[in-house]
C-alpha cells in the first residue's frame, strides 16, 4: 500500500488466477489509466465472461514449443490404484521422475482425503531403497523446501509426493508422470496448472488423476481433463459450470443476477451490443448526445463505484 510509483503505465500480471479481483483493481489504482496484460494458461471463468463485453483483447498461444509433446491424461477410480503403482514403476525405471499430489499434509479425521504423509510412507513401502522419494509441503522451513525442490531437480529425489505447493513455478524437465490423489477436490484450473508441471521436456509425460466422483459435475470435470490440454477450453467448462461471478463486482465465480444477458447462452447477442457499444464510443462526442444522456449518467455511476474490470 505504501509503494508510490512515479508514472505507472503497463502492468503484467503473471498467473492471473492466483490473485484476486480486489488486488488487482489495486495495482491498477496505482497509475491512471495504465494498459495492462494478464497471463495465465487457465483463465478464470470471471475473466473469460468480460471478454465477451470487449474490455479485455484476447491473444491465444495454443501450440506447444518446439520439440514438446501433448500431456496423456487418464482418470481412474481408486480401486485401481494398483494399475497406478505398476505404471510409476515403469517409468521409474526408464529415469523418469515422479510428482505425487495430495490435497493435505497429514491425516484428517474429519474429511476422509489421501494425505501427503502417509502417501509418502506407501511410496518408501513400494520404491525404497532402490528410488529416492522426496516430501515437499507448505508448512516446511522455506530452506528446507529449496533443499528438496534442488533434490528433485538435480535427480538426486526420483518421487516428489507434494500438496499444492509445486502448482506454479517449477520447471524440471526429466519430470513425466504427474499423479493427483483425490483430483476431484481439485478445480479444473488447479488441475490444468498441476498437470503443467510435466511435458516440460522432450520425452511422452502423463497425468494421471485418482478421484471417486460423488455426482455429476464432479464426473463431468474427470472426463473433461481427460478430452483436452487446452486451458481456454476448459476455462470455457468451467464457466459454464461455476458461472461467471460477478462482471462488476468482486466474485470470481458463481452466478450473477444477470440485467441484460448471460454470456453464456446469449453469446451472439452481446457479441452484438459490444460492436454497437464500439461504434458509440468511435463517433466523435457521440457519448454527450442528449439521447445518450441517462447511459453516460449510469456508466459514470458505475465505473466510480466498482471499476473492477481487468
Amino acid at each position: 500500500d505504501s509503494v508510490t510509483f512515479k508514472k505507472l503505465g503497463f502492468i503484467v500480471i503473471d498467473e492471473q488466477h492466483r490473485f484476486g479481483v480486489n488486488q488487482r483493481k489495486a495495482l491498477r489504482q496505482k497509475g491512471e489509466n495504465p494498459d495492462v496484460l494478464a497471463m495465465t494458461a487457465t483463465p478464470i471463468p470471471r475473466t473469460l465472461a468480460i471478454t465477451t463485453y470487449g474490455d479485455m483483447d484476447v491473444s491465444r498461444i495454443d501450440e506447444l514449443p518446439s520439440g514438446r509433446k501433448a500431456i496423456e491424461t487418464y482418470w481412474i477410480r481408486s480401486q485401481k490404484i494398483e494399475q497406478m503403482y505398476r505404471f510409476v514403476q515403469k517409468q521409474l525405471e526408464q529415469q523418469a521422475q515422479v510428482y505425487v499430489v495430495t490435497p493435505l499434509i497429514s491425516e484428517s479425521e474429519k474429511i476422509d482425503l489421501k494425505n501427503a504423509e502417509l502417501i509418502f510412507d506407501k511410496f518408501n513401502e513400494l520404491f525404497a531403497p532402490k528410488y529416492k522419494i522426496g516430501l515437499l509441503h507448505g508448512q516446511m522451513p522455506n530452506d528446507e523446501k529449496e533443499s528438496v525442490m534442488n533434490e528433485f531437480s538435480n535427480h538426486k529425489i526420483d518421487v516428489l509426493v507434494s500438496t499444492t505447493v509445486i502448482e506454479v513455478g517449477v520447471d524440471v524437465p526429466n519430470a513425466t508422470v504427474m499423479v493427483i490423489y483425490d483430483a476431484n477436490r481439485f478445480g479444473l484450473s488447479q488441475l490444468h496448472q498441476l498437470r503443467g508441471r510435466v511435458g516440460r521436456g522432450d520425452k511422452q509425460s502423463y497425468c494421471i488423476l485418482i478421484a471417486d466422483p460423488k455426482n455429476d459435475i464432479a464426473l463431468e470435470r474427470m472426463k473433461i481433463l481427460t478430452q483436452t490440454t487446452d486451458g481456454f477450453v476448459l476455462a470455457e467448462e468451467d464457466l459454464k459450470m461455476r458461472g461467471s461471478g460477478d462482471l462488476l463486482g468482486s466474485k470470481q465465480s458463481g452466478l450473477p443476477d444477470f440485467k441484460v444477458g448471460n454470456p453464456i447462452t446469449d453469446f451472439n447477442i452481446l457479441e452484438t451490443a459490444q460492436q454497437e457499444a464500439e461504434q458509440l464510443f468511435k463517433e466523435t462526442d457521440a457519448i454527450n448526445k442528449p439521447e445518450n444522456k441517462v447511459l453516460k449518467l449510469f456508466l459514470n455511476v458505475e465505473f466510480e463505484q466498482l471499476n473492477n474490470f481487468d
